[in-house]
């Protein structure tokens, strides 16, 4: 199955998109991100930008541990990994970046801070054997968690507009890394984010089926 291809304009009706599970590790992968979504619901409710900090923290393991184990997996196969590593590792850093602005703008407790730990801890040892395992369902668990990013990164842009949330100035490490204006606002962040999230589900969602035809790098 195809995965649709998303609109990253902000006006985009391909942002809702989704990616229907057509097989048994699809739908045990969406499951797990549904349930990811009900712990982030129940705690941190309408609190984006907190809700924003606890998400990067996780969503910037996969793209480190995929490039780790497709590293080593082209050393051992004596193979070109066509591009799959960097293009992880280059999710893994562009996450920490969001991580980073987002810190700045949420400024964290330090209960919010021991979720963080706690959070990187447990994900990252259980996606590691997931992927050791299952590559296919990691991705596709990357995919479905990049969809919920969209439509939080897209419910966060409505409070911003409806004035629930103070639009304020863009942090300076933002204003750099994705070369906005001097005078960026937090709305301006948040649609630069929301299209990096976009990229990588349509890239995992594309390497899940890419596994799932056979074609590994």
């Amino acid at each position: 199955m195809k995965h649709a291809r998303f609109d990253m304009t902000e006006t985009g009706s391909a942002l809702t998109g989704h990616h229907s599970p057509a097989t048994l590790g699809d739908r045990i992968a969406l499951r797990i991100v549904k349930g990811m979504r009900v712990f982030a619901d129940a705690f941190f409710a309408r609190r984006y930008g907190h809700r924003a900090v606890v998400l990067e923290t996780v969503a910037a393991v996969p793209g480190m541990v995929g490039g780790l184990l497709q590293h080593l997996k082209a050393l051992r196969h004596i193979r070109d990994d066509q591009g799959w590593i960097r293009e992880l590792l280059d999710e893994a850093d562009n996450e920490r970046m969001h991580l980073m602005t987002f810190i700045q703008i949420a400024q964290p407790s330090r209960l919010e801070r021991g979720i963080i730990m706690l959070a990187q801890a447990v994900f990252y040892n259980v996606y590691f054997f997931l992927y050791l395992l299952a590559p296919k369902t990691a991705h596709r668990i990357v995919g479905y968690l990049e969809e919920e990013a969209v439509i939080s990164y897209s419910h966060y842009l409505e409070m911003l507009d409806a004035g629930e949330v103070e639009n304020v100035a863009a942090p300076a490490i933002a204003i750099g890394y994705w070369k906005l204006a001097p005078e960026a606002r937090l709305r301006d962040v948040v649609l630069a984010v929301r299209a990096d999230e976009a990229r990588h589900r349509d890239v995992n969602h594309g390497f899940a089926d890419q596994i799932g035809a056979g074609q590994h790098p």
